[in-house]
């Protein structure tokens, strides 16, 4: 870690790019071009295809909810549309108070009555993109591609702003995918677009990564490592971790060891300190248990030498990918992919991911430290918080639970 802590000096600076069109002007005058003709494209409009869909027939009645009929039945606008079949539909009610195991018109009429009009827009919103994409032109690749949606969560807000999106992840890497959400089927032209049958409803992010992070009764030695981190660094500033972990700009996977992980390897550490300092090996034991027992070790003045907020800052970066990863999307085979701590140590190995499909699933995933003897396993448990442990979706990034501390040195 000495090592990495000379050269670490981690700097997230985002920045939008602007293009400046200059126009100019000559003597002679301007060329005349005839008005060109808009022809409308023939067949049905995306609206007009999902009605003539009997399994589609619930979210025919979400998209009226929201009053995106006109929009999407717009033949001058093209659109990819995830449209989730009626068991996601169902499902989808039933998480939002609906009774279980009722025929479609009980859910029909809950879409219609009971989910509100600006939250059915949203959602609708959210599974569009505003152009035409099939699968051919979604890559395999990773990690996740990204995609803007139709969703702009700036609207309404005193902060506005017309070219903000959520966005939204297609792959074709392991099967073809919306998020960490299987497509059933693919492909499905209409005459203004293409529809994609998903098997459950992928929902708009609602927080952002530091929310869960710092409510997390399972991650405050995380939340205290940040804090560490960002020792004498301005949280509005993107040299700052709680900045880079608290805003919409950045897309991040943060591989979140539980506390039980930290309390682990913060004893075998600080027992091995101690020993050195020439304390016994039981005595050395005892009090690195009783030091490492609480994330205030993070701010214990004794141990400031050594969890430096440089080293600290590299430990946690280590453990943060500068892009979305979901689990469906990661190697089959044992792959090494560089983190954060690489814009510090460019020539540093990264860590290493695997995963293994039971089915059409992720059933175990590890990522490996370059100093860790073994692979940490990602906790599968996909369902939304707080008690979700893997794939947790998030407006800035995605976490994943991991059962041990990665160590990059």
């Amino acid at each position: 870690m000495k090592y990495i802590a000379k050269r670490i000096k981690i700097h997230f600076l985002l920045a939008i790019a602007a293009m400046m069109f200059i126009l100019s002007s000559c003597n002679k005058d301007v060329e005349q071009f005839a008005t060109p003709v808009v022809v409308t494209p023939a067949g049905l409009a995306l609206g007009e295809t999902i009605a003539t869909i009997p399994d589609d027939s619930l979210y025919y009645k979400l998209i009226v909810r929201g009053g995106m009929l006109t929009t999407i039945n717009n033949k001058a606008n093209q659109f990819t549309m995830i449209v989730p079949n009626n068991a996601a539909m169902r499902q989808f009610c039933v998480a939002l108070g609906a009774p279980a195991g009722q025929p479609d018109a009980v859910y029909a009429g809950f879409i219609s009555t009971l989910i509100p009009v600006a939250n059915a827009a949203s959602i609708v919103s959210f599974n569009m993109m505003p152009q035409k994409i099939t699968t051919a032109s979604i890559p395999g690749t990773f990690p996740n591609f990204f995609y803007p949606t139709n969703l702009n969560p700036t609207t309404g807000t005193p902060g506005f702003n017309p070219l903000v999106r959520l966005l939204t992840f297609p792959s074709t890497r392991n099967g073809n995918w919306i998020n960490n959400i299987p497509l059933l089927a693919v492909n499905l032209a209409a005459a203004n677009g293409v529809i994609h049958t998903a098997a459950a409803m992928p929902a708009p992010p609602q927080k952002v990564l530091a929310q869960r992070i710092f409510a997390d009764a399972d991650m405050t030695y995380l939340a205290a490592a940040i804090n560490r981190a960002d020792s004498g660094v301005a949280p509005t500033t993107s040299a700052s971790l709680v900045w880079v972990l608290s805003n919409f700009g950045p897309n991040i996977t943060v591989f979140a060891p539980t506390n039980l992980a930290f309390q682990q390897l913060l004893t075998v550490q600080i027992t091995q300190a101690l020993i050195a300092q020439g304390v016994p090996p039981l005595t050395a034991a005892a009090q690195a248990a009783f030091l490492a027992s609480t994330p205030a070790v993070f701010s214990t003045p004794a141990l400031y030498p050594v969890l430096t907020p440089t080293v600290v800052k590299g430990i946690v970066v280590y453990h943060l990918l500068g892009s979305r990863a979901f689990l469906n999307n990661f190697p089959t085979a044992a792959t090494s992919y560089p983190t954060l701590l690489n814009s510090a140590v460019p020539t540093h190995p990264g860590v290493s991911l695997n995963c293994t499909f039971t089915g059409p699933f992720v059933s175990a995933a590890t990522v490996k430290g370059i100093a860790n003897p073994t692979a940490s396993n990602i906790l599968i448990n996909p369902t939304p918080e707080p008690n979700g442990t893997s794939d947790q979706f998030f407006v800035n990034g995605t976490i994943h639970k991991i059962d041990q501390v990665l160590r990059p040195q």
